[in-house]
């Protein structure tokens, strides 16, 4: 009873992940999907607009100054 309550809750979730089987597949493949959502994705329909766009920092923060103040 002397363990810190975060020592406690690690050792409850790595026994919990450590005696898994179908539960670890599915772990990766739940990670494999963030993975495709937020990196993938992102390269493919968010690209860096203001980086394409505008040359300098100043010429950058002039134009989101004025898409806000309109």
């Amino acid at each position: 009873m002397s363990d810190n309550i975060f020592i406690r809750i690690f050792r409850f979730y790595y026994d919990g992940f450590r005696g898994m089987t179908v539960g670890k597949k599915l772990w990766v493949i739940i990670l494999i999907k963030l993975f495709v959502f937020f990196v993938i994705m992102k390269w493919f329909f968010f690209p860096d607009f203001l980086q394409t766009r505008f040359d300098k920092d100043e010429e950058r923060s002039e134009y989101v100054l004025e898409q806000l103040t309109q």
